[in-house]
């Protein structure tokens, strides 16, 4: 008896491309800080208060859809059509 499982392959596959889009952002963010003693202007970069945010909102978006997908289901009869030809 084959498993049911809540996802298909497909799923999963989309899911960790939302993943590693998400990780992406959070390292486009990552970088020096200021400390008490020198101040670090990078902090106010483009690239980590607008791309990085950006980014990972992205990725938090994509899961949406790569959760809700369902493939459509091999019905009997596309399995006869396909055993005729």
């Amino acid at each position: 008896m084959k498993k049911k499982f809540a996802f298909d392959k497909i799923n999963y596959i989309l899911i960790a491309i939302g993943v590693a889009i998400i990780l992406i952002g959070f390292a486009l963010m990552a970088g020096p800080s200021s400390t008490e003693t020198a101040f670090e202007p990078s902090i106010f970069s483009v690239r980590r208060i607008k791309v990085a945010p950006i980014v990972c909102l992205i990725g938090f978006i994509f899961m949406i859809p790569a959760i809700m997908y369902r493939p459509k289901k091999k019905t009997p009869r596309d399995d006869e059509n396909q055993t005729e030809k």
